[in-house]
């Protein structure tokens, strides 16, 4: 009791004191690098997605799809590109005219004119629709098609870098629950339950599970302040995907591997749920307790992150 109550005055006391340091320690999160000649944070992403699944992968991390600003930071891009991934031939850039067939534009806004620009010969040339651009290891660009699948990097500049000093991390939308030491942020772009999960890992933190019932209320309430929607001329509050799953028929555990046991069911209404059981993730009801639900149920969810993981700030 002791160790948990230091914690929240450490959390609460201390590092807000230090929270503008974070740009001093050129921190961001554990699996950014900074390069100083930039000022800036990177992550190569080798799994491949189509383009407006890599713009959304790096915003979930809190970062843009990366463009180089100009030739020096072309050069700095694909050094680190050559020395983490070389095998990889080709990235996506934050780059497209999806908007106005011609005219590339930024993730962040900026013309393509205003940014580095050095593409192939007679390129772009939208050949059968490529409204997005890629770039090779020579630092040459092209217009792809946006629904290829490609690798791509991330960027986070650090002047743009903001810190949440009550919940230890840079996502500004987590807020803390003193009674438990875990920040938590609803999330209201309805997804299923995979995507849900995935989002959540992009954060570097975990589809919630209720370990008491203080943090169940805290949930909740986090849940009542988004407003009932209107449907078939009723107002229906719906579910919230959570951190409970029997996706490998293996039994119903946590997303933290931790089985369900008797003292689960209180959440569940009685009783945990079972493993034949059809619906194989677990979602909860704006009354607080907990349901199975199928996994392709698109739903709101709460991602959950523990304040004591101290250490990511400290690198």
């Amino acid at each position: 009791m002791f160790s948990k109550i230091w914690l929240l005055l450490f959390v609460l006391y201390v590092v807000p004191d230090s929270s503008n340091g974070q740009k001093a320690k050129h921190f961001f999160r554990p699996d950014y690098t900074y390069i100083e000649a930039t000022q800036s944070f990177y992550k190569f992403h080798r799994t491949p997605l189509p383009w407006l699944e890599a713009k959304a992968r790096c915003a979930l991390e809190g970062a843009i799809l990366f463009h180089p600003e100009d030739s020096a930071e072309a050069q700095v891009a694909i050094s680190f590109w050559n020395a983490t991934q070389p095998a990889i031939n080709g990235i996506y850039l934050g780059l497209s005219d999806m908007i106005s067939e011609g005219d590339f534009v930024t993730v962040d806004g900026k013309p393509v004119g205003d940014v580095y620009s050095n593409w192939l010969a007679k390129q772009p040339d939208n050949h059968q629709g490529e409204d997005c651009a890629s770039m090779n290891q020579d630092g040459v660009m092209n217009d792809v098609l946006c629904s290829g699948r490609h690798s791509f990097m991330c960027k986070k500049h650090l002047e743009s870098l903001q810190w949440n000093p009550s919940c230890n991390m840079s996502n500004l939308d987590y807020t803390l629950d003193a009674k438990s030491g875990k920040c938590f942020k609803l999330h209201t772009t309805p997804m299923d339950w995979t995507e849900a999960f995935t989002a959540c890992s992009a954060e570097l933190t975990n589809l919630a599970v209720i370990n008491n019932q203080e943090e169940a209320n805290y949930i909740k309430k986090l849940m009542d302040s988004v407003p009932a929607q209107k449907i078939g001329g009723n107002y229906v509050r719906g579910m919230f995907h959570m951190g409970y799953h029997n996706r490998l028929n293996e039994g119903w555990t946590t997303v933290k591997g931790t089985r369900l046991n008797e003292n689960s069911t209180v959440f569940w209404g009685g009783s945990v749920p079972d493993d034949n059981d059809s619906q194989q993730c677990g979602a909860m009801f704006y009354t607080g307790r907990l349901t199975p639900v199928n996994c392709s149920h698109r739903s709101l969810f709460v991602c959950e992150h523990q304040v004591d993981c101290l250490t990511m700030a400290e690198q």
